[in-house]
C-alpha cells in the first residue's frame, strides 16, 4: 500500500506524536476484513520505532472487536481506541461487558465516547464504573461538552483527549493533555502548532491560528468529515483516492470553503 506508506510517513515526518488507523477517518466500516488488517499491518509497519501506534478496534460484535485488538497486541501497538457497542442501544450491563472483553487482551485502552455516532454516550459516571478495568487508561471525549473533561477529572484518573477538532483549544483549556485529531490528515504541522502553543500557553496566538482553522476544523463533527479530509489531501497535491460508498464526493459549496481554508494557511 504506497499510497498508505507515504501518507503515514508524511504525518510522522511532520511532527506527530502518533497514529491511530482503522477510526472514522479510516472509513474502517466500509473495509473488507482483509482490507483493514493490511491497513492495520501497513501503518505498524511503518511506525514501528518512530511513533506510537494506537488502533482502532470498532466493529460490530465484540468478538470482531476482540479480534482487532489481539492483531493489535500481536504487532506491537501501545493500546487501542474502542468505541462501545455500534450497531444498537445496548444496555449498560452489554457495555460493560463489552469492554471487560476487549480489556482481557491485555492493551491500553482509550474509551472513545461518540454518543454522536453511536447509541450510547459515556458520561463521567458511567467512565468511573469502566475505570474498574484495568486497562482502560484514557476517554477520547466528543460529547461536545466541554463540561465533562473537568468532571471526568474530578470522577475519574482517565485522562482525557480532546477528540472534537473545533473543540480542541477548550478541550485543552479545560484540562484535556491530548487531541486526537482529524484534520491534522491535511494540516499536520500547522495541527502540531496549534496544539503546542495552547500546550505551552501562549494563547494569544493560539487562538488567532485557531480561529483561522475553526471552518476546516468544524467539518471534524459533521458526517462529511471524511470527505473534507480526502479532497483536502488532494487540494494540496497529495490525493488519497475517493471515499467508499454511501460517502458520496463532497459538494462544490464544501470544496470552496476547505479550499479558501487551505489557501490562506
Amino acid at each position: 500500500m504506497p499510497g498508505l506508506r507515504q501518507h503515514i510517513n508524511w504525518l510522522i515526518e511532520s511532527g506527530v506524536d502518533g497514529i491511530a488507523p482503522t477510526g472514522s477517518c479510516g472509513e474502517y466500516a466500509t473495509l473488507k476484513d482483509e482490507e483493514r488488517e493490511l491497513v492495520i499491518r501497513t501503518v505498524a509497519e511503518v511506525c514501528h520505532g518512530r511513533v506510537p501506534l494506537v488502533v482502532g478496534v470498532a466493529a460490530p460484535s465484540t468478538a470482531q472487536v476482540v479480534r482487532w485488538t489481539e492483531l493489535a497486541k500481536t504487532l506491537g501497538a501501545q493500546g487501542v481506541m474502542a468505541l462501545p457497542p455500534v450497531n444498537y442501544r445496548p444496555t449498560w450491563e452489554e457495555v460493560y461487558a463489552h469492554y471487560a472483553a476487549i480489556d482481557a487482551v491485555g492493551l491500553p485502552i482509550i474509551v472513545y465516547n461518540n454518543p454522536y455516532d453511536t447509541a450510547v454516550d459515556l458520561p463521567p459516571a458511567r467512565l468511573h464504573e469502566l475505570e474498574a478495568l484495568k486497562h482502560i487508561q484514557a476517554v477520547k471525549e466528543f460529547s461536545g461538552d466541554v463540561r465533562r473533561i473537568t468532571e471526568i477529572q474530578e470522577q475519574t484518573h482517565l485522562e482525557v483527549i480532546a477528540g472534537t477538532d473545533d473543540l480542541l483549544v477548550e478541550s485543552m483549556l479545560s484540562g484535556a493533555s491530548g487531541w486526537i485529531a482529524g484534520m491534522a490528515n491535511i494540516v499536520p504541522e500547522i495541527s502540531l502548532r496549534l496544539y503546542r502553543l495552547v500546550q505551552n500557553h501562549r494563547h494569544p496566538e493560539a487562538w488567532e491560528l485557531y480561529r483561522k482553522l475553526l471552518p476546516l476544523l468544524r467539518y471534524d463533527s459533521t458526517p462529511r468529515l471524511v470527505q473534507v479530509i480526502k479532497y483536502g489531501l488532494e487540494y494540496i497535491g497529495r490525493p488519497v483516492g475517493p471515499t467508499r460508498p454511501p460517502r458520496l464526493a463532497l459538494s462544490l459549496d464544501d470544496q470552496k470553503t476547505v479550499a479558501g481554508v487551505l489557501s490562506s494557511l
